[in-house]
C-alpha cells in the first residue's frame, strides 16, 4: 500500500547542529582515541552541552522493560513488575550525577520473568540467560572506555544474579548495585507466589472459578518491584547488599516510593566517592565478602537459586568458589532469624523485612554471634563494621522500625528476631544437601520450608513411597490437577537438569503441592531447581543430573524410595531401596541400580533451543552445577584444544 507524502511529513536532508565548539586541546587532538574525540561529538548530537564534556562520565546500566508513559501507565508492557520501574530510579541517579557535575550515560539489558514462563518452554531459556545477560552488560561497560565507574539498576530472578556478574568481573572499576526494590501485597488477596497455584487449585475444587479470576487481578499491588516473598530476586537483592556490593538498608525497599528513591541519590554520590577515593570492585568482593554472603543467606533462610548465582559471582571476581561442604557447614552454624514469606513462620511479606531493618539488622545479630567479618570494605568507602556502627545507633533505624508498628501493627522483632527468639520459635536452619543412590554428588533442599507438622518430635522428615516418574513438567502438572497424584507418591521429574531443559525451575508443581491439602505428604525428587518461593520436600539439583548418566534416569514408575532429611542436624539422603511389593534397603537400591538401563522415555527436551544447547555443553566442561554454571574460560579453551588433538586438527 503507497501513501503519498504531503506537508504533515516535512523531510529535512541537512541540520544547522548543535551550538557551541567541543572543549578540546591541541593536546588531545594529537594523542586522544578518535573514538574518544568522536564520542564528544555524539555527546553534543544529543544534546549534551559541550561545555561540560569534560566532566567525568558514569554509566547507568539497568534491567529496565516495557515503554511507560509520564504518568506510569503502560504504552508497551514489560515482561514484568520488576523492571517496570527502573527507568525512575536510573533518572533518579542521572540527576544526582549531574548536579554532582558528572556526565550519565544509560544502558539497558531488559529481562524476562521467571513467573510468566513456568511451565513453558520459555522456562528453557531462564538460567541460560543469566550468562549471556552478563556477557552483554561487560560488554556495554567495556564499550564506553571513558567511563569512571557503573552503577548497576536491577531487582529479579536473573537480571540482578547477571548484574552482579557483569559488575563483579570489573575489577578495576567502581560498581554498585543498585536494587529495584520491592512490589507490595494486596491489602485483600494473594502474594504473587500463591496465586501461581490458582490453576491446579481450581483443577481439585479449592477455589471457584470466580475466585481465581479475583485473586489473579490484584496479587500484584504495585506496579514496580520484584515478588513479596524472599524468593530468588528478593535473595539477590540480600546477596547484592551482604557482599557491600549495596549501600546499607537498600534491599527490599518499596520499588516507586520516595525511600527507595533516594537510595538511589545515595548510591549515585556513593559510586562519585569510590572514584574519587581509587576504590574499585576488587577492593570490595574479596573471599571474606563471600563468606559474610553466604552467612547472611543462611539467616534469612533464602532461595536455593543462589547456590547457582553466589558462586559464579565468586568464579567472575576471580576468588574461591565455595564447595557444598563449605555451605554445608555454613548453614548448619548459622541460625535462621527472619519470619518471611515462604518459609514463615509468620508469613511476613519482603516490605515488612525492609521496615525492620533488612540486612543491616541481621548483620547486628551475626556480628554478635562472631559469624561474619565486620573488616571487609563496602562500597560507602566504609567497613561494613562502621556501617552497622552506624546503623545500630541512627535515626533511619529508629524510624523504619516505628513506621512498621503503625502502618501494620507489627513488631520488628517478630520479623527479624533474635537467635533466643528464633531458637525459641523452632525456626530450623535453611538447607540441607542429600546424597545417597540417587544422588551420589549431591542434591539440595530447603529444609526450613518443610511443613513442620510432617516432622518427627525430634525434626526428621522421613518419607519411604512408591515412585511415579515423569521426564516432562507439563505431564507432572496434569497428574496433579487430574487427581493422579495423592498423599504418599514421590514423584520424580528426570531429565529436567541443564542439558534436558536447561535446568527449568519447577515451581508450578511445588506451588501446587503447597496449596492442595495432601501436598505436605507428597516428595518431589527433580535433577532440575525451584523458584526461591517453592516449599516442602523438594528436593533439586540432583547431580549427576540424569541425561549424564545420573542414577535418577534409572528410576521407574513403583519403584521404593527412601527420603530422610533431618532439620537439625542438616543431614540427609535419597536411596532407592527396592522395586518389589515392598521396600528393602539402600543396599538392594544400589544392586538394582547397577544392572539398569535409562528410563526409555529420558531425553532431551525436544523444544531445547540451540542457544540452551550451547549453554548446557559450556557450562558443563566448566564445573556444571556446583561450579555455579558458568562459563569458565580456561577450561572451555583446553577442552576444545585437547578434541582438536584427538581429531588431529592441531
Amino acid at each position: 500500500m503507497r501513501e503519498d507524502l504531503d506537508d504533515s511529513f516535512p523531510i529535512h536532508t541537512a541540520a544547522e547542529g548543535p551550538s557551541g565548539v567541543l572543549p578540546i586541546t591541541g593536546e588531545m587532538l594529537r594523542n586522544a582515541p578518535s573514538g574518544e574525540l568522536f564520542g564528544m561529538s555524539q555527546n553534543t548530537g544529543m544534546g549534551w552541552n559541550p561545555n561540560l564534556l569534560n566532566q567525568r562520565q558514569y554509566l547507568i546500566l539497568g534491567t529496565m522493560g516495557g515503554i511507560r508513559r509520564e504518568d506510569g501507565t503502560p504504552i508497551a508492557l514489560g515482561y514484568h513488575t520488576g523492571h517496570w520501574e527502573i527507568g525512575l530510579m536510573m533518572e533518579e541517579i542521572a540527576k544526582e550525577i549531574t548536579e554532582k557535575q558528572g556526565i550519565p550515560f544509560a544502558g539497558y539489558v531488559s529481562d524476562p520473568c521467571d513467573g510468566r514462563s513456568q511451565g513453558t518452554t520459555g522456562m528453557f531459556d531462564s538460567l541460560p540467560y543469566r550468562n549471556d545477560a552478563a556477557i552483554v552488560m561487560r560488554r556495554l561497560i567495556r564499550s564506553l572506555p571513558t567511563r569512571k565507574g557503573v552503577l548497576g539498576v536491577a531487582t529479579c530472578d536473573k537480571g540482578l544474579p547477571a548484574m552482579m556478574l557483569a559488575l563483579a568481573g570489573m575489577h578495576d572499576l567502581p560498581g554498585i548495585i543498585v536494587p529495584g526494590g520491592v512490589s507490595l501485597p494486596p491489602i485483600h488477596g494473594e502474594d504473587a507466589g500463591k496465586i501461581q497455584s490458582i490453576g491446579a487449585r481450581y483443577s481439585n475444587g479449592d477455589l471457584s472459578l470466580e475466585e481465581a479470576a479475583d485473586l489473579g487481578c490484584r496479587a500484584c499491588a504495585t506496579p514496580g518491584g520484584g515478588c513479596q516473598f524472599l524468593g530468588t530476586a528478593a535473595t539477590a537483592q540480600v546477596i547484592a547488599e551482604a557482599l557491600g556490593m549495596s549501600v546499607p538498608n537498600s534491599a527490599l525497599a518499596p520499588s516507586g516510593q520516595p525511600v527507595w528513591k533516594n537510595m538511589g541519590r545515595q548510591s549515585a554520590r556513593a559510586l562519585l566517592h569510590m572514584d574519587h577515593s581509587g576504590i574499585v570492585m576488587r577492593d570490595i568482593l574479596t573471599d571474606k565478602a563471600i563468606a559474610n554472603a553466604m552467612v547472611v543467606h543462611a539467616a534469612f533462610g533464602g532461595s536455593t537459586n543462589l547456590l547457582l548465582h553466589l558462586p559464579a559471582v565468586a568464579h567472575a571476581a576471580s576468588l574461591h568458589i565455595p564447595t557444598v561442604e563449605e555451605w554445608n557447614e555454613v548453614n548448619r552454624k548459622v541460625p535462621r532469624l527472619v519470619s518471611v514469606l515462604p518459609n514463615g513462620p509468620i508469613p511476613h511479606t519482603t516490605v515488612r523485612v525492609f521496615l525492620a531493618g533488612g540486612v543491616p539488622e541481621v548483620m547486628l545479630h551475626l556480628r554478635r554471634l562472631g559469624l561474619i567479618d565486620d573488616s571487609v570494605l563496602t562500597v560507602t568507602g566504609r567497613t561494613l563494621g562502621e556501617n552497622l556502627d552506624w546503623w545500630e545507633t541512627s535515626q533511619r533505624r529508629i524510624d523504619m522500625r516505628n513506621r512498621l508498628r503503625e502502618a501494620d501493627g507489627v513488631d520488628p522483632d517478630t520479623v527479624i528476631m533474635s537467635p533466643q527468639e528464633a531458637k525459641r520459635q523452632g525456626m530450623a536452619s535453611t538447607m540441607t544437601f542429600p546424597t545417597g543412590n540417587l544422588a551420589p554428588e549431591g542434591s539440595v533442599i530447603k529444609s526450613a520450608a518443610i511443613d513442620p507438622s510432617v516432622l518427627t518430635s525430634d525434626g526428621i522428615y522421613r518419607h519411604v513411597g512408591r515412585v511415579k516418574v515423569f521426564t516432562a513438567e507439563k505431564d507432572a502438572i496434569r497428574s496433579i490437577k487430574d487427581g493422579l497424584i495423592h498423599a504418599g507418591d514421590i514423584l520424580a521429574i528426570i531429565g529436567r537438569g541443564p542439558s534436558g531443559t536447561g535446568m527449568e525451575e519447577t515451581y508450578q508443581l511445588t506451588s501446587a503441592l503447597k496449596h492442595l491439602p495432601f501436598g505436605k505428604q507428597v516428595t518431589l525428587i527433580t535433577d532440575a531447581r525451584f523458584s526461591g518461593v517453592s516449599t516442602g520436600a523438594c528436593i533439586g539439583h540432583m547431580g549427576p543430573e540424569a541425561l549424564v548418566g545420573g542414577p535418577l534416569g534409572l528410576l521407574r514408575d513403583g519403584d521404593w524410595v527412601e527420603v530422610v532429611i533431618d532439620t537439625i542436624k542438616l543431614e540427609g539422603s535419597v536411596n532407592l531401596v527396592g522395586e518389589g511389593e515392598q521396600p528393602q534397603s539402600q543396599e538392594e537400591g544400589a544392586r538394582i541400580l547397577a544392572y539398569r538401563t535409562p528410563h526409555p522415555f529420558l531425553a532431551v527436551d525436544p523444544g531445547l533451543p540451540d542457544d540452551t544447547r550451547l549453554w548446557a555443553a559450556l557450562q558443563a566442561v566448566s564445573g556444571g552445577t556446583w561450579q555455579g554454571c558458568v562459563y569458565d574460560t580456561d577450561r572451555i579453551i583446553a577442552a576444545l584444544e585437547a578434541g582438536q588433538k584427538v581429531l588431529g586438527w592441531k
